[in-house]
């Protein structure tokens, strides 16, 4: 057994995904959720689950009686919209929420946090592509400065009480258990109104790009970063790892490659622009790289698993490409 890991978030979409990663390198699974977003049913076979809200006080009763070497830091408020909305129901997830998982931690004698923080929001619109780590941070949503706070927690866990911790900047994931039926996860979004020959909704002129990872590639990242050998000190960012493939991928582009995926011939509809929406965005990824992980996936391969996913997830058989 490579060692005990408590996933925060387990039973959402890339949680559930990272305890699937965990349990096949031979980790023993803890996965903690409320349900207020995840589904206890993506909570994989094998793992153990906590029903806990990572605010609660009896979270550091879990961390000391589990005696786990990792903790995998996944849960969150993760919608934008709500964070500009509710600024202080964002931060009590994100940042009180984080500090009992951290203070936990710190009482427990966990080895290594591993933290999601975020490369779409906290480095904001760049002039130039892909982002290195190293890049100027400037969020623009209290989401991400919810997400860069955490970074900077961990910097001061990290030289004060000695934690070792590291943090993923995730870019734009996609995958099975991705909710389609919400405004976020343009991928399922797309996959759902293909299966149903419903018009794709493309916003401004579809020119604007992401940079699309496929989370069974995010899994594995987060597999590495669980026993990665880090420097002693240094930085908010030497412990701070793009995730994502260095590709921008257009709006338009993702439309046209869900048509052909789910073999049928599907209009696109456009309407007017989102205010304040990133018109580019992609990660430099060299840093994970070098470090030994690299995607296994291909745009087109994720894209045919998520479509499988869905049509299966709505009782559809699916006609497109396996």
């Amino acid at each position: 057994m490579r060692g005990r890991a408590l996933v925060t978030g387990g039973a959402g979409f890339i949680g559930s995904h990272v305890c699937d990663a965990y349990l096949a390198d031979g980790w023993e699974v803890t996965a903690l959720d409320d349900l207020s977003a995840g589904k206890r049913e993506n909570v994989p076979r094998g793992a153990s689950f906590a029903h806990l809200d990572i605010r609660s006080p009896e979270l550091c009763d879990l961390l000391l009686e589990g005696q786990f070497d990792v903790v995998n830091h996944h849960a969150a408020q993760v919608d934008v919209r709500v964070s500009v909305a509710r600024p202080r129901e964002d931060a009590s997830i994100n940042v009180d929420g984080f500090l009992n998982v951290l203070e936990a931690s710190r009482q427990a004698g966990v080895a290594r946090v591993v933290y999601i923080s975020s490369g779409g929001v906290v480095y904001g619109e760049a002039d130039d592509l892909p982002v290195e780590e190293t890049r100027e941070k400037g969020p623009l949503s209290p989401y991400g400065v919810s997400k860069l706070t955490g970074e900077h927690y961990l910097y001061y866990y990290r030289v004060v009480h000695g934690m070792t911790s590291v943090s993923l900047r995730y870019a734009n994931v996609f995958g099975p258990r991705q909710d389609p039926h919400g405004e976020a996860g343009v991928v399922a979004i797309f996959a759902r109104r293909a299966l149903r020959g419903q018009q794709l909704i493309v916003y401004g002129d579809g020119e604007q790009t992401r940079d699309y990872v496929y989370v069974k590639d995010v899994a594995q990242a987060n597999v590495l970063a669980a026993t990665l050998e880090l420097p002693g000190l240094g930085s908010l960012d030497d412990f701070a790892f793009n995730v994502g493939t260095g590709r921008e991928t257009s709006v338009n582009e993702l439309a046209r490659r869900t048509a052909e995926v789910s073999g049928r011939e599907l209009d696109v509809k456009r309407e007017p622009a989102r205010p304040g929406e990133l018109l580019r965005s992609a990660l430099d990824v060299r840093k994970l790289r070098a470090a030994g992980w690299s995607p296994a996936f291909s745009l087109e391969e994720g894209l045919a698993e998520t479509y499988a996913w869905v049509a299966e997830s709505e009782g559809v058989e699916s006609e497109g490409a396996a």
